[in-house]
């Protein structure tokens, strides 16, 4: 069994950028190579700018490639949830960026030519209980009536025509969703940066970060200082003391996946006859995919960061599930397992915006590989002086109290969700 990413273990890196020299001056600077900062570097890049992009490890390391590969629709919160906190046209407002979000994945990898498997074979959401199938009745019918966008629920009685268990309640299928090979994505969207003209500065960490009197920054990397007029911020679950700011409103909450070994053609297709992008209610999420023959099962199996020992623990956690949620799948070998940290933030929103003269994207809360990806557009749109979007900005960005450096937290924040889901209650 590999601890290692399957994603980053089956794609060839779009180059070496660990000794490339950091520029003295950019007009931007980015932190963080993920999805965010090279979709943002790309646009910036495309439309004449000098940008580079550092990261501490490389392209992909973090959660952009340690992820379940699923570009799904639907808030994080829900939009039951969504339209109580922020009013019916608001909610349904925040609802269709995420499907402008997969729109913007498909128009990225059809005109750079990014061979990544992207296909939509749907979004499934899995019901626990009668009282969450109910509630993917009303969200359908919300989404019918007020936006035209059309989903199916499937109830109990029919659960087999979309999934070879009977684990769950029911279930809502959205046609928008989408799975795609991250790996390939991440290191296509690194070449196509490179290409429009952007830096990459691969184990480079920033360590020090200085507005000087003019309003331009000065960032001090392990390889060298740049200067640079705007900063973007894209670190997703790896933000840390660099910004204290954003590091007290971003929980890093780990992650973890396994894959199995090639299965066969029959036992995939009893497992998810239609291919879906598939995830249940609970806050303790189960989601799972294909990968060709191979069954991808993630969950945030423990509340706890990633380290070799903490991913072991947690593949053992989710075999089980795995052999639980499918039992044909029980004796199935696991080849690759590992963990890695998202961004969740407290009111589990995306928030964009700036602070103190820096940008930043961040609190994806789950919908990392579609919002990042748009939202770093976004940005990079909007340093590059062009039109762009951006729903979240009038969002407060609440503080976690209490958390200052590691999350201390998060084994109370595991035990309460224990609590929600013995209770069914919907997330």
């Amino acid at each position: 069994m590999k601890l290692t990413s399957y994603w980053l273990d089956t794609s060839t890196p779009a180059g070496d950028f660990r000794s490339t020299p950091v520029p003295e001056r950019v007009d931007v600077a980015i932190v963080g190579a993920g999805f965010t900062g090279l979709a943002a570097a790309l646009e910036i890049a495309a439309a004449g700018g000098s940008v580079a992009v550092f990261d501490t490890h490389t392209v992909g390391w973090g959660a952009s490639g340690r992820n379940g590969g699923m570009a799904t629709t639907g808030l994080a919160i829900g939009l039951g949830s969504a339209i109580k906190r922020y009013g019916l046209d608001t909610a349904l407002s925040m609802f269709t960026e995420y499907n402008h979000a997969i729109d913007s994945i498909e128009d990225l990898v059809r005109a750079h030519s990014i061979d990544c498997d992207f296909e939509r074979t749907g979004k499934m959401t899995l019901a626990m209980n009668d009282k969450q199938y109910q509630g993917m009745v009303q969200t359908r019918d919300l989404l019918a009536k007020h936006l035209d966008h059309h989903v199916d629920v499937v109830p109990r009685s029919q659960i087999r025509d979309e999934i070879g268990s009977d684990f769950y309640a029911g279930a809502m299928v959205d046609p928008a969703g989408a799975g795609v090979h991250v790996g390939w994505f991440v290191h296509g969207l690194a070449a196509a940066a490179v290409r429009a003209g952007a830096t990459i500065c691969e184990d480079s960490e920033v360590v020090t970060m200085d507005r000087l009197p003019d309003g331009r920054h000065r960032l001090a990397t392990v390889r060298g200082v740049v200067e640079a007029d705007d900063v973007l911020v894209a670190t997703s679950g790896y933000t840390g003391a660099l910004t204290p700011w954003l590091q007290r409103r971003t929980v890093p909450v780990g992650s973890f996946i396994v894959v199995t070994e090639p299965l066969g053609d029959e036992a995939a297709r009893l497992a998810l006859p239609h291919r879906r992008q598939a995830a249940d209610n609970k806050m303790l999420t189960y989601y799972f995919r294909l990968i060709g023959d191979r069954m991808l099962f993630g969950g945030r199996a423990r509340f706890s960061l990633s380290s070799p020992n903490s991913d072991l623990k947690s593949a053992e956690i989710l075999k089980d599930a795995l052999a639980q949620v499918f039992p044909h799948l029980a004796g199935s070998r696991i080849d690759y397992t590992w963990g890695g940290l998202v961004d969740i933030s407290m009111d589990r929103m995306v928030h964009a915006g700036v602070r103190d003269g820096v940008h930043y994207s961040l609190g994806y809360s789950g919908h990392g590989v579609q919002m990042a990806t748009y939202m770093g557009r976004q940005l990079g749109l909007k340093l590059a002086g062009k039109d762009y979007r951006n729903v979240w900005a009038g969002l407060s960005y609440p503080a976690v109290p209490g958390h200052f450096g590691p999350p201390w937290f998060l084994p109370f924040v595991g035990a309460g969700a224990k609590v929600l889901d013995r209770l069914g209650v919907v997330v």
